[in-house]
């Protein structure tokens, strides 16, 4: 009935509970006040007797009506307990990563290469979309689909991690891989539809042009968002010789006029990083324009806790009728 959880609907009622001990002190010095009906010269005669239940229940009816009047104020304030809690509603965004896995990928202009900074932010901004679908679509020379649409943010994250260069043709097909993309988004129910495709070159492999793809991605209404990755000049290169692997300088082609149009045509954006931080800010700022939508409807409720208190009120008046009218009852 009590507890950290109650509160009261009129707790301006309980200032009525200071009336209870002014009561029990008016009774207390009315009764001292009040002459006896009769006057003896000693009472030694009575020094022996002992009082009777009556005598020693002579002021329990009054303490039953205090007690009635107590129970009474606080049934009057409306003691309940509350519980309250939300319901969230979300509208999710869905996400296809498209990621170049070309050889080049492997320049060592990032640390520890190109494909592993980006599978690394990659998997920072999945972390933080937990309340949207996202796949993975990889290309080189073709491309196919790493990972599905999903919810399951831990099986695309380990998709993700199994990705390497050389594990399809080598090349550079911008236009098959962003039509990859838009084959897995054009037949969602989402109301926002978008694609981060990354890549450090020019097309040079596919039967698709970069924009045609984007056209089709226009049509489909999927925002597309453009990253090129590489420093600026030339990039040291892993190249593997009969002595081993040494390091080459080769130079950075990233087709920026093609990505900047694919972006310009879909509604989206395009970037340029040149190191990791530089990459891992994209991923941010992309975080930060694609807001998935929540809202959020609190509710409260309560339960009247009154009635126990009102029909303690009543069992004490009651009570103290009861004992007027047989046990207590006055002589007239």
């Amino acid at each position: 009935m009590w507890g950290p959880d109650v509160t009261f609907a009129n707790p301006e009622y309980l200032w009525g509970l200071l009336v209870v001990p002014v009561l029990g002190a008016w009774y207390l010095w009315r009764r001292g006040r009040r002459a006896p009906a009769l006057q003896y010269s000693t009472l030694l005669p009575f020094a022996r007797s002992r009082p009777t239940l009556r005598e020693r229940l002579v002021h329990f009816p009054f303490l039953l009506r205090l007690i009635a009047l107590s129970l009474l104020i606080v049934a009057v304030a409306r003691p309940r307990t509350t519980s309250q809690g939300e319901d969230v509603t979300t509208e999710g965004i869905d996400i296809v990563l498209v990621l170049d896995i070309s050889g080049s990928m492997l320049a060592e202009d990032f640390r520890p290469n190109r494909i592993e900074a980006a599978k690394a932010v990659a998997q920072e901004f999945i972390d933080g979309r937990s309340n949207d679908r996202i796949g993975l679509v990889v290309f080189s020379g073709e491309s196919f689909t790493q990972c599905p649409l999903t919810l399951d943010h831990r099986v695309l994250k380990n998709l993700l991690l199994q990705v390497r260069t050389g594990i399809i043709e080598d090349g550079t097909a911008i236009g098959l891989g962003l039509a990859q993309g838009v084959n897995r988004l054009k037949e969602t129910a989402a109301k926002s539809r978008v694609m981060i495709l990354l890549t450090d070159g020019v097309n040079n492999r596919g039967e698709i042009d970069p924009v045609t793809a984007a056209q089709i991605a226009q049509s489909f209404g999927v925002r597309v968002y453009t990253v090129g990755v590489g420093t600026i000049g030339q990039a040291p290169y892993p190249a593997q010789t009969p002595f081993g692997v040494v390091r080459q300088m080769v130079p950075v082609e990233v087709d920026e006029k093609t990505l900047q149009t694919i972006a310009l045509m879909t509604g989206g954006k395009y970037f340029r990083a040149t190191n990791n931080r530089a990459l891992k800010e994209i991923y941010q700022e992309i975080d930060r324009l694609e807001k998935t939508r929540i809202e959020v409807r609190a509710y409260r409720s309560y339960t009247e806790l009154f009635a126990p208190w009102a029909l303690g009120a009543l069992v004490f008046v009651v009570l103290e009728v009861l004992l007027g009218a047989t046990l207590l009852r006055r002589i007239p």
